[in-house]
């Protein structure tokens, strides 16, 4: 292991404890101010709960990455910040009080050209295979979909900070173990920070959830996830980069193609999610998110190993996302 964990644990211990007394106290305030996400047809929670927890999770992410700036500083990454605090004024103001599809898929453009800034600086996502201006171009568009993703995939307690925990987790791993990697220790506080922070959150978001992350947390987790996930693959691991949220890209991505074709409108809100799907069948959240996490530790172990076989690593991958997916929308829940 690198020897630069333990100095940045403590980066990770700090963003863990912020992150769980800022969620609790924002629970009150909330409340008091009756920011509540109520019940309607659409829902997968039966009580008005607090939303906006990831004002916490988002703010304390952002001092700590400002923070590791300033003890080892990273070339760019004050776009990334910049860009994911817009991203966290405009999603609160949205959970507050809502915006338009537009001018939010609008403000999420502009957030990712401010971050492309950074992305060039790491190497060609795409590895040569595209010219340099279709490479950055294809990177943004991927980069605005995956953040948008990750808002619409948060839908039931606990699976956000499960599936930005196990991102997250494989990134640190990746980091701090694949020394033959690019992707190297001055990356891994990044993402253990990310870590910490969701781990706090998840204490409060747990089935039965106290608080709900709400756009102020799941928009800019999106971003900066992404961020780092495109950067892995700028530095040569597509394979991990891809493995690691295939999860989340799999659900959302067939969903909004099954919509699609319906010719539904992708962009409102519903209950068709394979994990919404396995909720109604009579799972519990705290089940759904269980084997959300089960499967996602897969693919972290095959993520680590992709660098070298990529392959058997990306074959596997799919196969154990498939397989979640499927028990999501086949297997009897027990009270069924």
């Amino acid at each position: 292991m690198s020897t630069a964990f333990l100095p940045d644990a403590l980066f990770g211990l700090a963003a863990f404890a912020a992150s769980c007394v800022g969620v609790r106290i924002l629970i009150g305030y909330l409340t008091k101010k009756a920011i509540l996400d109520h019940p309607v047809a659409r829902s997968s929670h039966n009580t008005p709960t607090p939303r906006g927890g990831g004002l916490a999770v988002s703010t304390v992410i952002l001092a700590a990455w400002i923070a590791i700036q300033i003890f080892a500083p990273v070339a760019g990454i004050v776009f990334l910040v910049g860009a994911a605090a817009i991203l966290v004024l405009v999603s609160w103001r949205d959970d507050v009080q809502s915006l338009s599809a537009g001018l939010r898929l609008g403000i999420h453009a502009v957030a990712v050209c401010i971050g492309l800034i950074w992305l060039t600086g790491q190497g060609l996502v795409f590895q040569g295979l595209l010219p340099p201006w279709i490479d950055l171009f294809v990177s943004a568009l991927l980069w605005l979909g995956f953040l948008n993703f990750f808002n619409f995939m948060d839908g039931i307690d606990g699976i956000s900070a499960v599936e930005s925990g196990a991102i997250a987790f494989g990134l640190c791993l990746i980091a701090y173990l694949r020394l033959d990697t690019g992707f190297s220790s001055d990356d891994g506080p990044f993402a253990l920070v990310i870590l910490a922070a969701t781990a706090g959150f998840a204490l409060w978001n747990w089935h039965p959830a106290r608080i709900f992350l709400g756009d102020v947390g799941s928009i800019p987790l999106g971003f900066l996830l992404g961020a780092l996930l495109l950067g892995l693959a700028a530095r040569g691991s597509w394979a991990p980069a891809l493995i690691l949220p295939l999860y989340y890209l799999a659900d959302a991505g067939l969903t909004l193609a099954r919509r699609a074709l319906r010719g539904e409108a992708v962009w409102r809100a519903h209950k068709e999610h394979f994990y919404q799907r396995a909720v109604q069948r009579g799972f519990s959240h705290a089940q759904v998110s269980t084997a959300i996490l089960a499967a996602n530790l897969i693919l972290v172990a095959f993520a680590f190993f992709a660098p070298v076989y990529p392959l058997p690593c990306l074959a596997g991958a799919i196969l154990t996302t498939a397989l979640l997916l499927l028990w999501m929308v086949k297997w009897p829940a027990a009270s069924s």
